[in-house]
């Protein structure tokens, strides 16, 4: 059993950023994790419902354009999928770039800021986990050409495309944003940490580190 204080993704020990451990998660958790996951989102949907008409009502006045935004990122087993996201920036030319790309972050407006720091942007991707596409707990993907070169450059990277990605996961709780290799090196040893201790009581944890993480305003 581990110890959730003792937890220190920066400094996990080099194995645990290439290694998955090999004893596969058991059926009851697997199936016990997609029933939370599709239970949870769809008692989520009115909320995303309700944040879609707040923000048809809103966006002409504070954040002119779409509604909203799509991405391709890297899922589970390195496949691409489209991730949905309600927009934050002033305007999306390409499906291929994106506000997680951070030489576009100049272009976040004011609102587009503040829906992401109360996390609200990220709302249609219970779309997302209702399709399997992804998870509400697991590990964050990643804008899919940026995660091709991180598979290529950053140890145990592809290891963590083990499990369908999350719309929060450890990393996002206790490292946050990430930029560059050295960075993305550091969040891959808190997703290889949490699929290697894969539980439902893990998976709570993170989501009560999430709610504190959206309270105190935390993220980009």
């Amino acid at each position: 059993m581990f110890d959730f204080r003792n937890i220190n993704p920066t400094t996990m020990d080099a194995y645990d950023a290439e290694a998955v451990k090999k004893n596969n998660p058991s059926v009851s958790f697997i199936i016990a994790k997609r029933v939370f996951d599709v239970v949870a989102s769809i008692f989520l949907l009115p909320t995303l419902v309700g944040a879609t008409v707040v923000l048809l009502i809103l966006n002409p006045f504070m954040n002119k354009g779409k509604l909203l935004f799509f991405q391709v990122r890297m899922g589970k087993d390195c496949k691409a999928f489209v991730a949905y996201k309600f927009r934050s920036m002033s305007k999306v030319d390409k499906i291929s770039r994106g506000a997680d790309d951070p030489l576009e972050s100049h272009r976040i407006s004011r609102f587009g800021r503040l829906i992401r720091k109360t996390r609200v942007d990220e709302l249609p991707q219970l779309i997302n986990v209702l399709k399997g596409d992804m998870s509400l707990i697991g590990p964050r993907p990643d804008f899919f050409n940026h995660a091709r070169r991180y598979v290529r450059q950053v140890p145990g990277y592809r290891n963590r495309h083990s499990v369908r990605p999350g719309i929060s996961g450890l990393a996002q709780t206790e490292i946050g944003y990430v930029e560059g290799a050295d960075a993305t090196a550091a969040k891959v040893r808190a997703d290889i940490y949490y699929i290697n201790n894969a539980s439902l009581k893990l998976d709570a944890w993170i989501f009560y580190r999430t709610l504190v993480t959206i309270f105190l305003h935390r993220g980009a």
